[in-house]
């Protein structure tokens, strides 16, 4: 898992040391987009089946809908459900913030999961590391670890990243309507999240 270690030492080094001192996230950005670029390169995978484009879309959707509809539910029950005032623009800037996230998780760190252990718990090892690099964030932890066993099982049936990048996109918005800054803690996370919590 040599390259999801050098995923988890950038971002966790960044968020937990760099960003506090002033660093600018440009560097680690580039960071793991080269490493992740090294490893498509290695192992000839992308993410971008076209076979796979359409069953991914109806995987996704179905699981998006019953994401968003869950979490919906929970912000309407503790009384946060609220109009946050997200807008395309929104959207414009999450899909392809959500669709890079896949392409990591997905190119990266679950077929070196995959190479550790067996197809069903290399999903919930993905996922497990995906949800550790949004720590200490108590919510995010939570969503993301939930949110990436399905599309890492989604993903195992039917690689294609694009339309788990709308998925994502789509679950954060629901989240930032169903919770209150306080919940979310900004969606920050390492320091930055410790930071706006005080």
């Amino acid at each position: 898992m040599r390259f999801t270690v050098a995923i988890l030492v950038t971002i966790l080094g960044y968020t937990w040391f760099l960003e506090p001192h002033g660093v600018r996230v440009g560097g680690p950005a580039v960071m793991v987009v080269a490493i992740t670029v090294l490893k498509g390169l290695r192992s000839g995978v992308w993410g971008l089946s076209p076979k796979a484009l359409l069953p991914a879309v109806r995987a996704a959707a179905l699981f998006t809908a019953a994401a968003v509809s869950v979490v919906l539910a929970v912000g309407l029950v503790l009384g946060t459900l609220h109009h946050q005032g997200a807008s395309l623009r929104d959207l414009a800037f999450l899909i392809p913030w959500g669709t890079a996230q896949q392409w990591v998780l997905q190119t990266l760190v679950l077929p070196e999961a995959r190479d550790l252990t067996s197809r069903k718990r290399s999903i919930i090892v993905a996922a497990a590391l995906f949800a550790v690099v949004h720590a200490p964030n108590p919510l995010l932890m939570t969503m993301t670890f939930a949110g990436a066993l399905g599309w890492c099982a989604i993903y195992a049936r039917h690689p294609n990243i694009l339309p788990l990048g709308v998925s994502q996109a789509i679950a954060t918005i629901a989240l930032l309507y169903s919770f209150d800054a306080n919940l979310t803690g900004h969606l920050r996370i390492g320091q930055a999240y410790l930071r706006v919590t005080r």
